[in-house]
């Protein structure tokens, strides 16, 4: 299977979560590129973007997984497949 390219955004509500969280992103480290956490104390958010190579099929279940956690969400953007010429 071809490895593709992703940026999962994840939004943290829930404090309380985020213990689970890393220890599902060290799962999954193997296919991460980077990591960047923003602290929004304002509004009591935490906003993470983590940038992945990895089979489709990995990409699916670290989002699936991490989205199923209280007060967790997240949106993934895929690397769009490249045509055969």
């Amino acid at each position: 299977m071809d490895n593709r390219v992703a940026l999962i955004g994840i939004m943290v509500e829930n404090p309380d979560s985020i213990e689970t969280m890393n220890r599902i992103l060290h799962e999954y480290g193997q296919y991460i590129i980077g990591r960047m956490g923003l602290p929004y104390r304002e509004r009591g958010l935490s906003i993470i973007s983590i940038v992945l190579d990895a089979p489709m099929n990995q990409i699916n279940s670290l989002s699936g997984k991490l989205g199923m956690l209280d007060g967790i969400s997240t949106k993934t953007i895929y690397q769009s497949l490249k045509k055969e010429t």
